[in-house]
């Protein structure tokens, strides 16, 4: 066992409150997370435990602390996430090297959380097609949009496409009141809600009004060349194998297309082959197509998303079914 001592500045009262929680409940959770023994006198700090874990304690009550002293707050869900990315780096220690991969959008820099994120944010930058796959939560549409961003501020791309096939629970499109894109604007809320994130409002609205940005259902693709563009496809488990095929081969010069689902929550009717199951199968090995796979441990939404995700995972695991149907919806 070792023992570390260290500081936090600059010194101040509330900010080292909010850090350590009500009844510092705070600390007892990175204890728990991390095996280790806080103390505290004010904003000296003593850890105790392996070297390995105190420099993770570390380095995320410094995070914490920076986000404190930058927002003025430390909300539960920020608080998961930095305790979250100390965990996965700790867990994979090859996680060091890619640390200064970072994504840079108007808004500010968005950096990849643990491994699997670091490595789909690679794929994407070295290949013209990246497919991601995993659970809810992982961080799989928010950082494909992330990087569709920094490609167009950069302008190595012209415009940003974005898709999703329009797989309806009890209703047709075409019952709904409204033109195209309030028909569709429900389908493709988390992809607009990244963006206006990353790019404000008015800017995504003049975007989309000048077609830089464009939203449109799967079914609209057929037949179009998309060159210089970075495309995204968003719930992608709701493809059938024709749509998929006619989605990939849209693909043109100078563009990039990220493919993003959960193989887990198909929601097509029984009989019919998600196209993102057979791609994975068919496409493994082909040349400027990457995978990047993430699991339970990668959720970076609220800690019993991630303990959901892990039960239904469980349960899977002992009564598997090939061609699960269940709702499309992430959680």
């Amino acid at each position: 066992m070792a023992t570390l001592e260290f500081v936090l500045d600059p010194y101040e009262n509330e900010h080292l409150a909010m850090l350590g929680g009500h009844l510092d409940e705070n600390y007892r959770l990175l204890e728990k997370r991390f095996g280790v023994e806080i103390n505290n006198r004010a904003n000296v700090f003593k850890i105790i435990g392996e070297d390995s874990h105190i420099q993770s304690v570390v380095d995320v009550l410094e995070a914490l602390y920076q986000e404190i002293e930058s927002n003025g707050q430390l909300t539960a869900e920020k608080l998961h996430v930095i305790v979250q990315a100390g965990c996965q780096e700790l867990s994979d220690s090859s996680a060091d090297k890619n640390s200064n991969i970072v994504i840079n959008t108007k808004r500010g820099q968005i950096r990849p959380r643990g491994k699997n994120q670091q490595v789909y944010v690679e794929n994407m930058l070295a290949n013209d097609v990246t497919f991601g796959i995993g659970p809810a939560g992982t961080g799989k549409t928010y950082l494909a949009v992330a990087a569709a961003v920094d490609a167009l501020e950069r302008q190595e791309v012209r415009r940003i496409l974005l898709t999703r096939p329009a797989v309806e629970a009890g209703e047709k499109l075409g019952f709904l009141p409204g033109d195209l894109n309030q028909k569709v604007d429900p389908y493709l809320r988390p992809l607009y809600d990244a963006l206006y994130e990353m790019l404000g409002f008015e800017r995504v609205a003049k975007l989309i009004e000048r077609n830089v940005i464009e939203i449109a259902p799967l079914a609209y693709m057929r037949g179009r060349t998309l060159n210089e563009a970075f495309i995204i496809m968003d719930e992608s488990q709701n493809t059938t194998i024709e749509q998929m095929k006619m989605f990939l081969t849209r693909i043109g010069f100078n563009s990039r297309a990220v493919i993003t689902g959960d193989i887990t929550q198909v929601d097509l009717p029984r009989g019919k082959t998600s196209g993102l199951r057979q791609a994975i199968d068919i496409l493994n090995d082909v040349k400027g197509v990457a995978f990047s796979f993430f699991q339970a441990g990668d959720v970076v939404r609220h800690p019993v998303v991630q303990r959901i995700v892990m039960a239904y995972e469980n349960a899977d695991n002992n009564n598997p079914r090939r061609d699960r149907q269940s709702p499309a919806e992430e959680v």
